[in-house]
């Protein structure tokens, strides 16, 4: 599943929202704390490194993905500040090509201003939660091919 990413929301709107037990990718600064270093695992994610090919995440999203375990993905790499679909990383188009998976975009609408990237509190406003169908991508397309499309299908749902 392939998601835009405006608000720590998301992950959970996702979560909630998908009938499926669902895997998250999340970066590994967040699994410093104590509180999250323990909860992160039990919510089924696991850290990625943002800073260089972190291969162990890869791999790990590959052996999720294939033990037919959906993976929660946010193509542009991190939350976006005003809320604008942004350039995707090509991560998602290499886990879609070595896992051999379709992708499901979705679409968070509201989570923005229900707690903003600077907000410290949540503030009480309508969120929607919209799902694409799953896209099933050509052989041989670059991982970049692959990241675009997936942006272009959230994007299409921003409508």
């Amino acid at each position: 599943m392939a998601s835009n990413h405006v608000s720590f929301l998301d992950p959970v709107l996702l979560g909630v929202s998908c009938p499926r037990k669902v895997n998250f990718m999340a970066r590994h600064t967040l699994f410093k704390g104590p509180i999250f270093s323990w909860l992160l695992p039990l919510l089924n994610t696991f850290p990625v490194r943002r800073d260089y090919a972190d291969i162990s995440a890869v791999k790990e999203a590959i052996k999720r993905l294939r033990a037919n375990g959906p993976l929660v993905m946010f193509p542009e790499g991190t939350r976006s500040e005003e809320g604008n679909l942004g350039k995707p990383e090509p991560g998602i188009g290499l886990l879609v090509k070595k896992a051999g998976v379709p992708v499901v975009p979705a679409f968070i609408k509201g989570s923005e201003k229900a707690w903003p990237k600077h907000a410290k509190f949540i503030r009480p406003v309508k969120i929607s939660v919209f799902f694409g169908e799953q896209i099933h991508m050509e052989r041989g397309l670059s991982r970049e091919a692959i990241a675009e499309e997936v942006m272009r299908r959230i994007n299409h749902l921003s409508c």
